[in-house]
């Protein structure tokens, strides 16, 4: 019988190679930094070789370690898909979608009653974070990427393009949009992303915006906010004026409770699409298949 390496050490060399270092690999998996590098003295110790090197880079593959993980992803990949194998197989469990929490709460959810499944009924479960959506082998997900690496094929379909814009609580802005642009400068401000420029140059930096607009001062500091959610959770609270999307934005446009900041004619379109994907072994699920055409039906609603 041949020998197999330990499985868990396939996982913890794939963490450490996709990332480069021992310190995020465990945060990755959820394990301790000596419980990851133990793990690779396990497999190195199996294969009779090194195969990472430590560099002022980080940990880089030996020659015997990158001929491992040439065949390791696919390897991992194909038995990422064991359960969606099984389930597609039994054809009556519950469909899994994998969504970011901004456009769970501000689109998917107040749209998810309208879906009606083609025969039987369909249990949905929403898995609204990023972070347990990569652990989970989901049936669907809804991805967030940039235009030139969204394509449509066999196991994916772009959903929608968006435009970016400001938008404010309507008691902050009475008589809305904004008669002159360079007005926007005297309103409080809510930023979003990991700190300040971290977003710089792109259609979710106020430093752009207030650069097309004509104003030559800097962007005022304000609130900052980690996630797209919380800050529109913040204009909606009246805090201040948010960059954000057309379908985030399109349900508290429609019943008043967001109002834009500037007229259309001012709108970016976004660098990033949505992308509908699921594995390829449930291609032919007509689960799947149901929710994603309604997916798309409802995206169209919004931007007709």
């Amino acid at each position: 019988m041949t020998a197999r390496p330990p499985f868990d050490t396939l996982i913890a060399f794939e963490a450490v190679h996709r990332l480069g270092s021992v310190t995020a690999a465990a945060s990755d998996l959820g394990i301790t930094q000596s419980a990851v590098s133990h793990r690779l003295r396990r497999l190195e110790d199996f294969m009779g070789l090194p195969l990472l090197t430590r560099s002022s880079a980080g940990m880089r593959p030996t020659p015997a370690g990158e001929a491992l993980a040439s065949g390791l992803g696919e390897l991992l990949a194909g038995l990422g898909e064991l359960r969606a194998r099984c389930r597609a197989a039994a054809n009556n469990g519950p469909l899994r979608v994998g969504v970011s929490a901004a456009l769970a709460d501000y689109w998917l959810v107040a749209r998810l009653p309208t879906f009606k499944a083609p025969s039987t009924p369909i249990e949905l479960i929403i898995v609204e974070s990023t972070a347990q959506a990569i652990h989970l082998d989901l049936d669907i997900t809804i991805h967030w990427l940039l235009e030139g690496e969204a394509r449509e094929t066999s196991t994916q379909r772009v959903l929608f393009r968006e435009q970016i814009f400001p938008v404010c609580h309507a008691g902050l802005l009475p008589s809305a949009p904004l008669d002159d642009p360079t007005r926007i400068a005297a309103l409080p401000l809510i930023h979003k992303g990991a700190g300040a420029g971290a977003n710089a140059g792109t259609e979710w930096s106020w430093s752009t915006w207030f650069a097309r607009l004509g104003l030559h001062a800097p962007a005022p500091v304000g609130l900052r906010y980690a996630n797209m959610a919380t800050a529109i959770g913040a204009a909606l609270q009246g805090s201040g004026v948010v960059l954000t999307r057309s379908l985030l934005a399109h349900d508290a446009l429609i019943d008043g409770r967001l109002v834009r900041v500037l007229p259309e004619t001012w709108d970016m379109p976004s660098s990033k699409v949505h992308l509908v994907r699921w594995p390829a072994v449930l291609a032919s699920d007509a689960r799947v298949k149901a929710f994603v055409a309604w997916l798309l039906d409802a995206a169209n609603e919004c931007v007709r």
